[in-house]
């Protein structure tokens, strides 16, 4: 399907994984024009891309960008049951899989490539960089989840009975947590659509869930250092869902040479969805600006160089067919 408005067409296909359980993806594509480069989107935890990151989608493909998506497994509309995260590990493998098959397309191997992560979803960006940590061009990490804050971080006998627990119970939804729509979305707009998509779990954590997101958030921050792709954050100054302390960290410890921290006073988690249009709007501009500056500066393909190069000749062409054509009379007259 695609808008006469935004010319941006939207593509939906199922894929299987390695383990043949059946997962939901999604692109966005401006139409008639060649893409400045891919963006792989990774969404939040408990949320899914063809409805909660549709904005995201339609903003970048309105600016040129090639923009796919996955629903992670027991997230929106792939397999497996709700809101359960059975292996973080196998999450991260199976977005790895489907992004780096579309990069390896011919017409894509001269694209570069760029991961967009939203709070888990910035934890999904930062463990597909460590598989392949030259493979990726950037990555735009929007209030990302990527180390436990210290009040939050449970201590070590309790991470010891959770982890034996999960081998008993690793489905049921035990732990404790407040109703994070309120605190994460500004917008009540954006609140209403949140609660009222089927494809956001809005139950507890599971207990398999709660481990693995606790298990790779204490990876994440002992392995800071290792973040090397060139990267921009984006976060809200109110965020109390990520704290904006944590990205600051984050920037100070990678050891990428190329990196941007955007802190914006006043804004909330949902940074790119749930404020109001303006700040929405002014984030994006932002994220843009950070990918056109790495994107475009590509300049011309080879066929646009080689239409330059053709038009830089003719002038030569044309002098030259002149004197070939005088010196063809001159000896037809002897």
């Amino acid at each position: 399907m695609s808008s006469s408005q935004t010319n941006v067409r939207y593509e939906e296909e199922f894929i299987l994984n390695s383990h043949g359980l059946k997962l939901f993806t999604c692109r966005w594509v401006a139409e008639n024009q060649d893409p400045k480069a891919l963006i792989f989107i990774c969404h939040g935890y408990a949320m899914e891309c063809s409805i909660s990151m549709e904005g995201t989608g339609m903003q970048l493909a309105k600016a040129g960008y090639d923009v796919h998506g996955i629903d992670y497994e027991g997230h929106g509309k792939s397999s497996g049951l709700q809101g359960y995260i059975p292996s973080f590990e196998d999450l991260v493998t199976d977005c790895s899989d489907h992004f780096t098959t579309i990069c390896e397309r011919k017409e894509n191997k001269t694209k570069k490539r760029y991961l967009l992560g939203e709070s888990m979803g910035g934890a999904v960006a930062l463990q597909i960089h460590r598989k392949k940590p030259t493979y990726w061009d950037g990555a735009v990490l929007v209030a990302p989840m990527c180390k436990i804050a210290e009040e939050m971080r449970p201590h070590p006998i309790v991470i010891n009975v959770l982890t034996k627990l999960c081998r008993i119970i690793p489905t049921w939804r035990i732990i404790p947590t407040q109703d994070i729509i309120d605190t994460a979305i500004k917008n009540p707009e954006w609140r209403d659509v949140v609660r009222n998509n089927s494809y956001c779990y809005k139950g507890r954590p599971r207990l398999r869930t709660g481990h693995e997101l606790l298990m790779v958030s204490l990876d994440i921050e002992h392995n800071l250092d290792k973040v090397s792709l060139p990267f921009m954050i984006v976060h809200g100054g109110a965020d109390t869902v990520t704290d904006p302390a944590v990205s600051q960290a984050l920037y100070d410890k990678a050891s990428s040479k190329d990196k941007t921290f955007k802190l914006y006073p006043g804004m909330w988690h949902a940074l790119t969805s749930g404020e109001p249009k303006e700040n929405i709007d002014l984030v994006f501009s932002d994220i843009i600006a950070w990918l056109d500056e790495r994107s475009v500066s590509i300049t011309n393909s080879s066929s646009e160089i080689e239409k330059k190069s053709m038009h830089d000749m003719l002038p030569f062409v044309t002098e030259n067919k002149k004197m070939t054509d005088a010196m063809l009379d001159e000896f037809d007259s002897t």
